[in-house]
């Protein structure tokens, strides 16, 4: 993913697909919020792949990627840039503090951004996974993790589905990392991670992953 900086308004664009955590068009966002993704800043988030876009009937439908929600989670992290002139201080200090409460408490419950947002949708979110694929995998994951909700290596859970083609696997994981209670990151600790981590990593995105996380 680029680290080019981005505007104030095409963070809040990144903030309110967040909120969505799904698929919006330009109609929805207009009858939503007031505003509509176009111009620049649609042209800009879509070449540094933090946003993709379709055409939904006569108007743009958006929906945040994997490098747009592993952005995110790095603005919340490290602060949102301050704005130029235009924008009133006041409402960038409003928002930092907001983000950085929302930070700290992800930090303190363990949380992702995917996993929150995700579980706001108005509807279940819809695997499109291959379903025995998916099923394997959630097996094999319930075996070699102490209990629902907790990290396990990517490397300790393909030994347990080696019958399978590796791209086999890998389009499951991802299409299933967009389900609310699954959510695949990278290893925090790059550091520890050896040779065979990140050869069983699966790229989601531009980011390699390397341990899973199921809910109950």
């Amino acid at each position: 993913m680029s680290d080019e900086k981005l505007s104030l308004p095409e963070t809040a664009f990144l903030l309110i697909l967040m909120r969505e955590a799904g698929e919006v068009s330009n109609t929805e966002l207009q009858e939503r919020y007031g505003v509509t993704l176009t111009g620049k800043e649609r042209l800009h988030l879509n070449a540094l792949k933090l946003v993709d876009t379709r055409k939904q009937g006569r108007a743009y439908a958006h929906i945040l990627t994997d490098a747009g929600w592993g952005h995110l989670g790095k603005e919340l992290k490290h602060g949102i840039p301050a704005p130029g002139s235009r924008v009133p201080y006041v409402v960038y200090a409003a928002l930092s503090g907001v983000l950085g409460g929302l930070h700290e408490f992800m930090e303190s419950t363990d949380s992702r951004l995917a996993n929150i947002f995700g579980a706001m949708e108005s509807q279940t979110p819809v695997s499109s996974a291959d379903p025995d694929v998916e099923k394997r995998i959630r097996a094999a994951y319930a075996e070699l993790a102490a209990r629902p909700g907790t990290y396990v290596s990517i490397t300790r859970l393909r030994p347990l589905l080696s019958d399978l083609p590796r791209a086999v696997i890998d389009d499951a994981l991802r299409a299933m990392n967009r389900l609310s209670d699954v959510n695949i990151v990278p290893e925090s600790n790059q550091k520890m991670l050896t040779a065979e981590d990140r050869e069983a990593a699966v790229t989601i995105g531009d980011q390699e992953k390397h341990v899973l996380w199921i809910g109950a």
